[in-house]
């Protein structure tokens, strides 16, 4: 029985999953004391953009890399991890309970997940760019790979109540036999 609600529910959060891998979590703009703009993105795989600190002085806008100054590999593991144990969660279908517990893991992994990255990635990737510059009017716009996370939380909230409810059908048809 693939074909019940809760596996679409759970192909729907790992698509989300994995849609945080090509969006970026976090962009920024900045002001350096020159005047010059800043600007930086946070993503889940590190993308270089190398920039010299000679643009801050001729006055072009200056696009910071993310490679030098946060590692981002707790995230990266973490969006990992739930995306496969949600996979792992959508083929336990014969065991409910197990599925219910698996998904529950899943669901708990996401949820750190969404708490490092508003708790810990955006402010430390901001503050190790931004302050050694001394930039001023930090403006952070969180990105498409930050409400994945949360999308995919949600979902495996609904296929765990899904499963549940399955369970109880099955338990309550065994009970009248």
């Amino acid at each position: 029985m693939i074909q019940r609600k809760q596996t679409l529910f759970l192909l729907l959060a790992i698509c989300a999953m994995a849609l945080c891998f090509t969006f970026p979590i976090a962009s920024f703009t900045a002001n350096s004391p020159l005047g010059v703009p800043v600007n930086g993105e946070l993503n889940l795989i590190a993308k270089e953009n190398p920039t010299l600190m000679s643009d801050i002085l001729d006055g072009e806008a200056v696009t910071m890399g993310q490679k030098d100054y946060i590692k981002v590999w707790p995230l990266t593991v973490l969006t990992i991890l739930s995306a496969l144990t949600a996979l792992v969660a959508m083929f336990l279908y014969k065991k409910r309970t197990t599925q219910m517990r698996v998904v529950a893991v899943a669901f708990l992994l996401g949820v750190v997940d969404i708490f490092l990255i508003f708790i810990w990635a955006v402010d430390a990737y901001i503050g190790k760019v931004t302050v050694p510059m001394a930039c001023t009017d930090i403006d952070v716009n969180y990105g498409l790979g930050t409400w994945c996370p949360i999308v995919a939380v949600v979902l495996m909230f609904l296929a765990q109540r899904s499963i549940k409810k399955d369970e109880e059908k099955v338990r309550a048809a065994d009970r009248l036999r």
